[in-house]
């Protein structure tokens, strides 16, 4: 009687990723048709990335586009576990807790099966052009192995950094990261656009003296060790190849220890929960601060959903980012106008729109105090002044970035002017709007609007920035009147305190009639904020 042998567990761990990856496909048409587009999509980009790295080959600087591109990959690889933990269910190693492994089998079984999807795929097609770019005679070997060394170092780079952050991953804060992925791309194709203009205008040898600092950064001097190798320095390809292996190892024995520590520790879902009590006591310091009354726990109540809740943060994040990296990045590269400080203000008065949406189903407790058009005013302008503690100061050093990045210091009181005043007029019609078309945010999932609702919320968000950009005229007019006469660059400063009373003026007087039209519909709001 012959016993049937049993499998090893990488052998088991690689079939059950295959498993989870089909069974996948197989719950909804839908999600089969966008893997294979997906799949051939990044498959095409690869290829394409491949041959361009091909075509660099007969360039005389390929290692300065090769080498760093190699670290940029590996930044990927680890920061994407922390952006998009639900991309892979594999990524969080307590899922196989119950199984008898020791941390030696599930490091090689779940990097075996790291090995398995689009993600390394693409990642392998990348490399091998970066080898392919630098190998000359005796480098193709060094290039083999250099490929391989790379793959793997990214490989198990996202699995240390995913298991040493899985509780994070698993918490509130992690899913705020989830949520905030679209900021990192947003500022990530700003980079890349800024640093393409660069490389367009002085040439791939800008990015030489980088180059050589990476190619001792593993896994990037394992690419590096390629060219080395080409070159005839046999050594200096070996210390690089070897710093490659060392940062390997150093990564599997992190990710072991993880998983130990994981394995044999209880779940925070066990322990007692923490006392609160000291981040109370602050908050109430903090409230000190405050104006007494419903405004100052309006005031309280706001800043606690930008702080706490994940789509008002990402929001606001978003808002402070973009609204700084267009006027500066613009600034830096020679092409920005001063004027596009105004973007930080517009920005941030978008936070004014659908004020109520973010309160979600909880907004009947809101309404339970709103008797009449005065207790509605409190309310709108208590959540007026919580984001003016924030745009206030952030509009002004923006502008004042600007301003020194460009050596115009005699137009800031003008553009500050100007920005105030469109701050102004962003609150008084986000406030209208808030009241006349209120929509839903969903708490879960990436989308801000609830189905049924886009409608709502484009006419809210347009439609009331085209309203504030027409309210501002008269400063806008007012700006231009005073640039194209002459002498009158030296009544410019006016524009600062004009803008800013006018900016005053327009907020009171959007809040104003924004109040009964909220008192009166209370009832609406609440149906059009329940529906997430």
């Amino acid at each position: 009687m012959t016993t049937a042998t049993p499998a090893s567990a990488t052998s088991v761990l690689v079939r059950l990723k295959l498993s989870l990856l089909r069974n996948g496909l197989r719950q909804s048409t839908g999600r089969r048709a966008a893997f294979v587009a997906s799949a051939v999509l990044t498959l095409v980009f690869a290829l394409l990335q491949l041959l361009g790295f091909v075509a660099l080959r007969f360039q005389s600087h390929p290692e300065s586009v090769a080498v760093p591109g190699v670290a940029v990959l590996a930044l990927g690889w680890a920061v994407m576990p922390l952006f998009f933990p639900g991309g892979d269910e594999t990524l969080d190693p307590t899922r196989l807790v119950m199984l008898p492994l020791r941390p030696r089998a599930l490091v090689r079984g779940l990097l075996a099966a790291s090995l398995v999807g689009i993600g390394p795929v693409f990642t392998l097609l990348v490399l091998a052009g970066c080898g392919l770019s630098l190998a000359h005679g005796a480098g193709w070997p060094f290039a083999v192995v250099g490929v391989a060394l790379a793959l793997l170092t990214c490989v198990a780079l996202a699995r240390a950094v995913a298991a040493a952050n899985v509780r994070l991953l698993t918490s509130r804060k992690g899913r705020d990261l989830a949520v905030l992925s679209g900021l990192v791309i947003a500022i990530g194709a700003q980079l890349v656009n800024f640093g393409a203009q660069r490389l367009g205008s002085g040439g791939l040898g800008q990015l030489r003296p980088v180059a050589d600092v990476l190619a001792w950064v593993p896994p990037a001097s394992a690419l590096a060790a390629v060219r080395s190798a080409s070159e005839g320095s046999y050594g200096v390809a070996l210390a690089q190849l070897a710093l490659c292996a060392m940062l390997l190892a150093l990564l599997i024995g992190a990710w072991a220890r993880s998983l130990t520590r994981l394995m044999t520790s209880p779940d925070g879902s066990t322990l007692q929960a923490a006392d609160d009590g000291g981040r109370d006591r602050a908050s109430a310091g903090l409230a000190r601060l405050l104006p007494a009354g419903r405004t100052g726990a309006v005031m309280e109540r706001t800043l606690r959903y930008i702080w706490r809740d994940p789509k008002t943060k990402a929001a606001w994040v978003t808002s402070l980012a973009i609204g700084l990296i267009v006027p500066v990045f613009n600034a830096i590269q020679g092409t920005g106008s001063l004027y596009f400080a105004c973007f930080a203000s517009g920005m941030l008065g978008i936070q004014m729109y659908n004020q109520f949406g973010q309160d979600t189903s909880a907004f009947w407790m809101v309404a339970m105090t709103v008797s009449s058009p005065r207790d509605a005013y409190a309310e709108l302008r208590g959540r007026a002044l919580a984001l003016l503690l924030i745009t206030l100061p952030y509009a002004t050093l923006v502008t004042a970035v600007t301003t020194a990045l460009l050596g115009d210091w005699s137009r800031l009181p003008e553009v500050l002017g100007l920005s105030l005043a469109l701050l102004g007029a962003m609150l008084a019609t986000g406030a209208w709007t808030s009241a006349r078309f209120p929509y839903s945010i969903p708490q879960e999932g990436h989308k801000n609007v609830a189905p049924g609702q886009a409608g709502l919320a484009w006419i809210s968000i347009f439609g009331g920035m085209v309203a504030a950009a027409l309210l501002c005229s008269p400063v806008i007019a007012a700006t231009i009147w005073l640039n194209i006469t002459d002498g009158g660059a030296r009544w410019s400063w006016l524009l600062l305190p004009l803008g800013a009373a006018y900016g005053a003026a327009l907020a009171l007087t959007g809040l104003r009639l924004a109040a009964p039209r909220t008192a009166a519909r209370l009832p609406e709001i609440l149906v059009a904020v329940s529906k997430g």
